[in-house]
């Protein structure tokens, strides 16, 4: 159930026409917050100028939505299979067909390229479709081998958990809201979810869809405000918790999860690595490395930040990738003729302006960019290149999380891949070769959780029947596969032990018992039966 409350819609200049102010009250609506609540008001990035004004949150709005959200479980998790894949297969024509006024909306409080922006339009199409025509087969109760071949008849089932918290972030507002609530909604599970505030709107228009495909009220709910004062219950209701963002507040949320000794799948930081080997392609290898370090103004959690290429093609790959950085048309456009967009926030351009300022000042070399462009908007950065970075430098191993990329030089591919691992973070990492099956042989050297070969990150990414994650520092669990959508299950195991148990028959004594089941193993051994 919707909650009432006075919402002022706010729409700045130069937006779509697509955004009104009846659109923007709509969506602000959804938030689950009580009457009369407090108002937040988000800026678009292209402007500065304000965007939309959304009720805030209060924990005991947090408390109520969990409430509900118990409510409608029970009633969805009865609801038959084949209806939440019916619902979710008409979200994805939704998506599909409402498609540009979700580019708008995207654009307007991220502030990311319409190419960007549509890489998550078809993100959560291929989510929302592969999870509908998948969660029968990965739901369905599944026959195990029994403790004794033919008197043990074993069962696996799943459950849903009951109510999961998301958290999700600003830096792709549909994928990451969206695309962590399907799994855990197909599954049978209710969600109560914060989405960062500066992208809300994003994911208020998803779920707007998504209910209108069907999904029953209070199923997903929204809550909108600062963590510091709605995480705690989030965390303290949730059965379950899903989130994207730093790996300081993973650390802080994977503690509370475990005193509660409920699950969390957690995808934090990363340092991505691009290993280049010396008979890569060059020309596709330059427009590889452009998609991969500035997709969303390289506010990507599975971008590349640091890049190692060989000797022999060094020079010509380095003035090459510069000159092409250099003809990066960016800029504000809600069309695709723009190929970089603006950073998100202030605070986004600070980091990314004095991680470039302390490099070079410390001796790194501007091979491209690297300077703010105040004339195209409050927070445009020029897509970075640096080289002859050093371990004194802030982000030789912090993410910046922008547009930045440092290159290195190596002799011997065996070094490279050690400077590549050289990092408590293994999120996402690349490989360029014209040999296939080596570049494979590499990537299977490379701590990180997806590894992509003359890709950046979109084969892995785009691969949903593979599971995606991070290592080490990174995160723990997956999403996308199976083990998206079962980690919002309890497994269950039924065994039906028939006729003979595992005690002897009232004639046997437990010695000539125990005679019999070691002349059965040593049987079952001989058959190769598991």
């Amino acid at each position: 159930m919707s909650i009432d409350h006075a919402a002022a819609p706010v729409r700045g200049a130069g937006l779509p026409a697509s955004i009104t102010p009846a659109l923007l009250n709509r969506l602000a609506s959804q938030v689950a917050a009580a009457p009369g609540a407090a108002t937040v008001t988000t800026t678009a990035p292209y402007t500065g100028e304000p965007f939309a004004a959304l009720p805030s949150s209060t924990a005991q709005d947090v408390e109520a939505a969990f409430g509900r959200a118990r409510a409608a479980q029970v009633g969805w998790a009865a609801t038959p299979i084949s209806e939440r894949k019916r619902i979710f297969l008409r979200f994805h024509d939704l998506v599909l067909e409402r498609q540009e006024q979700g580019l708008d909306l995207m654009q307007a409080e991220n502030g990311k390229t319409r190419r960007d922006a549509f890489l998550e339009i078809m993100d959560i199409a291929i989510t929302a479709r592969y999870y509908a025509r998948s969660v029968e087969r990965l739901l369905d109760p599944k026959r195990r081998k029994g403790a004794l071949p033919l008197l043990t008849h074993t069962t696996e089932l799943h459950h849903p958990k009951g109510v999961v918290t998301v958290i999700s972030p600003w830096n792709y507002p549909l994928s990451m809201a969206a695309g962590d609530a399907i799994p855990a909604l197909l599954a049978g599970n209710a969600v109560v979810q914060k989405p960062d505030t500066q992208t809300a709107v994003t994911a208020l228009w998803a779920l707007d869809l998504l209910e209108e495909a069907g999904l029953p009220a209070d199923v997903w709910q929204m809550v909108i405000g600062r963590g510091s004062v709605l995480g705690d219950p989030l965390l303290a209701n949730g059965d379950y918790v899903m989130f994207t963002g730093s790996t300081a507040s993973g650390r802080h949320i994977a503690q509370k999860a475990g005193e509660r000794l409920i699950g969390a799948s957690l995808e934090l930081g990363g340092k991505n690595p691009m290993i280049v080997l010396a008979d890569a392609d060059i020309d596709r290898t330059v427009e590889g490395a452009i998609a991969a370090s500035f997709p969303s103004a390289g506010q990507l959690c599975v971008s590349i930040e640091r890049m190692y290429v060989p000797d022999q093609i060094y020079d010509e790959f380095v003035s090459r990738f510069a000159a092409r950085t250099k003809e990066l048309r960016i800029g504000a456009a809600y069309d695709y003729s723009i190929d970089v967009g603006s950073l998100t926030t202030a605070s986004q351009l600070e980091t990314v302006a004095t991680h470039v300022e302390d490099a070079v000042a410390k001796g790194a070399t501007l091979l491209a960019g690297g300077t703010p462009r105040p004339d195209l908007g409050p927070l445009f950065y020029e897509p970075t290149i640096l080289a002859d970075v050093t371990p004194e430098m802030t982000l030789f191993d912090h993410e910046t999380f922008g547009p930045v990329v440092s290159i290195y030089r190596y002799s011997d591919l065996d070094d490279a891949i050690q400077m590549a691992n050289a990092t408590p973070y293994g999120l996402n990492a690349s490989v360029w070769t014209r040999d296939g099956a080596r570049g494979r042989a590499v990537a299977a050297r490379i701590h990180s959780g997806t590894v992509n070969v003359n890709e950046a990150f979109a084969a892995a990414w785009g691969s949903i029947d593979a599971p995606m994650g991070g290592m080490g520092d990174s995160g723990l669990g997956r999403r996308h596969g199976a083990d998206g959508l079962l980690k919002y299950t309890e497994a269950q195991t039924v065994a039906h032990q028939r006729l003979q148990g595992f005690t002897p028959p009232s004639a046997i004594n437990h010695d000539q018992w125990s005679r019999i089941l070691t002349l059965a193993l040593k049987t079952l051994r001989r058959t190769g039966v598991r």
